[in-house]
Order: structure tokens, then C-alpha cells, then sequence
């Protein structure tokens, strides 16, 4: 099979390739996903450049994130899941088997049926943002009649947070940086799009809602202000991005607000805890709930474009068309 490989940390174009390798075979637990598409996050790249340390196991496909359908289980998997359509999630966790290749192979639960009206596209969109924007939103109880801020709500995250917890009943607000990615939160379903480069943003949010339940936040130093501005007692800010300087953070200020900060990095969120945020998404899936971003597609062989895509900020979602 076509696969795209590393076997060193560095710059994309430095370290990235394509090469054939053996088709992997699925072993007890296991199934074979002939991939269509592979699905590209910031994850991808930081951990390809060293920006976040992982040790590299003689080779590694990149990517976590997929879509496609299983042409081959291994021992104690029902075969009845050859031919089933499914979208992938964090398939390269501890694995070399990456979604960035024509077959990847991934535990029988890592591979979730996708409905008929399903995308594949769309099914190699969830993974790692869903799944993120699932943990941010329900790891503190439900959110039912609750407000909920996001901030970039025209991302992946943020996009999959807005229709989750609209899904679930709460009302969403959400910031973003331009008219553009305005159109794209709204089309989410948000309630109240604010534009945060325009004055008086949390005067626009309060005049909306006095305070906010919930905060998905994509910089905490940024918009820490704001998030205690809009915080009361109970209040969680769940922080899923460290790709700016560090907060300082006003313990003072904290404290009035009684705000809980919640961080999540899905590598270390306990097994139970994802699989849960997996059923959930797939749940709001088959209600069709969840809807694509605009799509950037790739060949396998431009991955390295594809992960400076992310890296440069595209706006949408980027996929490897592998087939």
C-alpha cells in the first residue's frame, strides 16, 4: 500500500514521504479500514515538528482522524463489520498506523459505523475535534437549558461544540474574527455570532445572556478577561489549545468569579471518558445533528501541504483524499 511516513521530527517537507509498505493485517481486537479520507488536525503537525514530544517507533503514518470502510476484522470481531462504512479516531495513539495511508488498522472500537447519510468526508472530520468539543462541553454534567460560549466557533472544535451542545438543548454564543467565519458559526447554529476585533464584545454577549455555563476556549490568555466577564459560580472554562503564551492568571479575579478552569488534552482523558464522548457524537451523527465544514482536499501525496495548511490557519477542514 501507498502510505505517507516519517521517521524523524522536522518540517514537513523535510520528513514527510510517501512509500509502499506491506498492508497491515488486523489482529485479535482489530479491524482493516481501506481509507477514503484522512483527516488533518494541529495534533498532526505538532507532532510531526517536535512542537510536542513523541518518540517516533521506526516509522510512523501520520493522522488520526478517517474515514472509509473495514475490508477485513481479526479474531473476536464480528464479521459482519466487513463492508460497514465507519468513520476513524485517534488511530496513530500509540499506534504506527496512522490514517495518512490507503489501509490503517485500528481496536474494533476506534472504528464507528457512519449512517447511510453520512459523509465520508464528514466522518473524517470528527475524531479528534469532536470528540475535543464533546469533553469541553459534558465532563462537567449536561448542558441542557444552560448558556454556552465558544470561542472560534468557525474551527473544527468550536463548529462540533455549537451543534453538540445545541443538540442538547443549550444556547450557544460564540466569537470569531471575521464576517466569513461569522456566516460559518451561524450556519453551525449558533444563537449570538459576536466579531471579538469589534468593541464591546462583552457588553453584546450580556446583553444576550447575563453569564455563561460554559466556556470551550481556544486561548486562555487572550480571552481570559472576557471569560471571567461572563463567569458566575459554577461556570467551567474548558481549555483544549496552547498554541499562544501562557495566561497570567488573576487568582484574585478567579476567585470572585468561583470559575472552574478545565484543561483537556485528549491523550491522558481516561478510556471510559472518550468512549462515552464517541457514542455521544455518534448519537448526535444518526440524529443528524452535525454537518461538514468547507473541505480542502488533498492528494496523499501533498500531505506535507496539507499539515502547513492546518499550521497556517486554513479555515474549514482539511482532508487527504487517499481513494
Amino acid at each position: 500500500m501507498k502510505a505517507v511516513v516519517y521517521d524523524r521530527l522536522g518540517a514537513a517537507e523535510d520528513v514527510l514521504r510517501v512509500v509502499d509498505l506491506p498492508r497491515p493485517e488486523p489482529g485479535p481486537g482489530e479491524v482493516r479500514v481501506r481509507v477514503s479520507f484522512s483527516g488533518v488536525n494541529p495534533t498532526d503537525w505538532k507532532s510531526r515538528s517536535g512542537a510536542t514530544a513523541r518518540q517516533v517507533d521506526e516509522f510512523q503514518i501520520p493522522h488520526h482522524d478517517g474515514s472509509g470502510v473495514i475490508d477485513a476484522v481479526g479474531p473476536g470481531v464480528d464479521e459482519d463489520r466487513v463492508g460497514q462504512r465507519v468513520w476513524v479516531w485517534m488511530a496513530a495513539a500509540g499506534s504506527r498506523w496512522g490514517t495518512a495511508a490507503e489501509w490503517t488498522v485500528v481496536s474494533d472500537q476506534q472504528a464507528v459505523a457512519l449512517p447511510a447519510d453520512a459523509s465520508l468526508e464528514l466522518g473524517a472530520s470528527l475524531g479528534v475535534p469532536a470528540v475535543t468539543a464533546h469533553r469541553c462541553l459534558f465532563a462537567d454534567g449536561d448542558v441542557a437549558g444552560r448558556t454556552v460560549l465558544v470561542a472560534g466557533g468557525a474551527g473544527a472544535v468550536g463548529h462540533f461544540a455549537i451543534q453538540l451542545a445545541h443538540h442538547r438543548g443549550a444556547q450557544v454564543v460564540t466569537t470569531v474574527s471575521s464576517a466569513a467565519k461569522a456566516e460559518l458559526a451561524r450556519a453551525a447554529g449558533a444563537d449570538l455570532v459576536v466579531n471579538y476585533r469589534e468593541p464591546d464584545v462583552l457588553e453584546k454577549i450580556r446583553a444576550y445572556a447575563e453569564r455563561v455555563d460554559r466556556v470551550v476556549e481556544v486561548n486562555l490568555a487572550a480571552n481570559l478577561a472576557l471569560d471571567l466577564g461572563l463567569s458566575g459560580p459554577g461556570t467551567v472554562v474548558s481549555v483544549y489549545a496552547a498554541d499562544t503564551a501562557d495566561p497570567e492568571l488573576p487568582l484574585r479575579a478567579c476567585m470572585g468569579a468561583n470559575v472552574v478552569l478545565r484543561f483537556v488534552l485528549l491523550y491522558g482523558v481516561p478510556i471510559t471518558d472518550l468512549l462515552r464522548g464517541v457514542s455521544d457524537v455518534s448519537a448526535a451523527l444518526e440524529a443528524g445533528a452535525l454537518t461538514e465544514l468547507p473541505v480542502h482536499r488533498f492528494p496523499l501525496e501533498e500531505c506535507a501541504a496539507a499539515q502547513d495548511a492546518v499550521q497556517s490557519g486554513a479555515v474549514g477542514k482539511v482532508l487527504l483524499d487517499v481513494g
